[in-house]
């Protein structure tokens, strides 16, 4: 692999890492954000939710332009708007005010992952496609034990304002480094139109979405995305406050939970994401959903060691997923519209994310506890697997063409 590539699939990583680091930044900085803003867990939950309105909205759109349009330019202005938005969370004084600034956040973090992840596809084989996403998808993991590390130790020190405005600044930094060092692989370059933007060569992309509106397994990859999001978001929301609130640990020991999910992430990623290449994407899909099921599930019981055992299994499931899905848009579809079609996608993935924090936050604010509310993400693990077994089943499931 070039130089050139090794630059843009880490300037891919970072990218992903300051997207993931600020969407689940705000679970660890909300048991501090709860009584500094007075509000209720549905409220919080509220708030969590308007980032994925926007992120749901955005994300087809921008998978389409990323696959039209020079990337480059598109994702550095999306993540400079992440890092504002995260940056404008430090000065939020109610509900209406963190919603909206988090909303925005949410419109940089669209432009994250489906352009991210097409445009590392573009850099790689097909041979190691696998193993490519797994490394740029490392990003996320490395998000959360960063998050989880260090923005407790800036919370605990000067408060959670600080800790929104450093990732507001590490969100405008990625952003330069995206402008400086991404690129479209050679042969691959957008043609620039004399009087008109960089463009690729115009193709019928309406013709495509509408023949995977009518693939099913298109709809069932899908919905099992859906139930996916719904599961871990759940987690990333209320783990630390859980732990917290409910089984008195101190803010510092309740957020290194989440550095347990990171840590974890990291060993799925690296181990599933190639055994996928050999095994097919669908089987790996399959136990992901089975781990992070297991894992939310044993978190709403276990106490001590066994809540971190099954934090360790969630978190191999969490972190193995995500390119997964990335890699079976072109796997089972088209690798030319792997941005759209991981950003059409990313709208059940959406509708997922922002139901589960309002719902499982009502549910803790009715029961008086967050157990129902792991309990419920994990009957959205055992659905994702339900979805995921007529695809398994179909002729070519496992690796697609065999």
């Amino acid at each position: 692999m070039s130089q050139r590539a090794l630059a843009v699939l880490a300037a891919c990583l970072f990218t992903v890492l300051i997207s993931y680091a600020t969407r689940y930044g705000y679970g660890i900085l909300l048991p501090e954000m709860l009584p500094a803003l007075g509000i209720t867990k549905t409220q919080a939950g509220v708030i969590y939710s308007s980032f994925f309105v926007a992120y749901t909205i955005c994300s087809p759109l921008l998978g389409l332009l990323g696959d039209r349009y020079d990337k480059r330019l598109l994702i550095t202005v999306f993540v400079a708007l992440l890092g504002a938005g995260a940056f404008l969370m430090s000065f939020s004084a109610s509900i209406l005010q963190a919603s909206l600034f988090f909303m925005l956040a949410g419109i940089g973090s669209a432009a994250c992952w489906a352009p991210v992840m097409a445009l590392a596809q573009r850099w790689t084989s097909d041979k190691h496609r696998g193993k490519t996403l797994a490394f740029v998808d490392v990003g996320s993991a490395l998000g959360i034990v960063g998050t989880s590390t260090a923005i407790p130790a800036i919370v605990m020190a000067q408060g959670w304002r600080t800790g929104w405005m450093a990732l507001g600044a590490f969100g405008v930094l990625v952003a330069v480094m995206d402008l400086l060092v991404m690129r479209s692989p050679p042969g691959d370059r957008p043609r620039a139109l004399p009087n008109g933007p960089v463009k690729y060569p115009a193709e019928t992309i309406g013709a495509t979405y509408r023949k995977l509106l009518r693939d099913r397994k298109f709809w069932l990859i899908g919905l099992a995305y859906t139930f996916t999001g719904f599961t871990v978001i759940i987690q990333f929301t209320f783990l630390s406050t859980y732990a917290a609130q409910e089984l008195a640990f101190s803010y510092g020991a309740a957020t290194r939970l989440v550095a347990v999910i990171g840590i974890g992430a990291v060993v799925g990623k690296l181990v599933l994401g190639p055994v996928s290449d050999k095994t097919g994407r669908i089987k790996i899909m399959m136990l992901c959903a089975v781990l992070m099921a297991a894992g939310s599930l044993g978190i709403a019981y276990a106490r001590g060691i066994m809540l971190i055992a099954f934090t360790a299994v969630f978190s191999l499931g969490y972190g193995a997923v995500w390119s997964m899905y990335a890699a079976a848009a072109s796997d089972y579809f088209s690798k030319e519209y792997a941005g759209s079609i991981v950003g059409l996608w990313t709208v059940y993935l959406g509708i997922g994310s922002l139901v589960a924090p309002t719902l499982a936050g009502w549910i803790a604010d009715t029961t008086g506890t967050l157990s129902w509310s792991f309990m419920m993400g994990a009957a959205g693990g055992v659905v994702s697997l339900l979805l995921l077994i007529p695809v398994w089943r179909s002729p070519s499931g496992g690796l697609p063409g065999r």
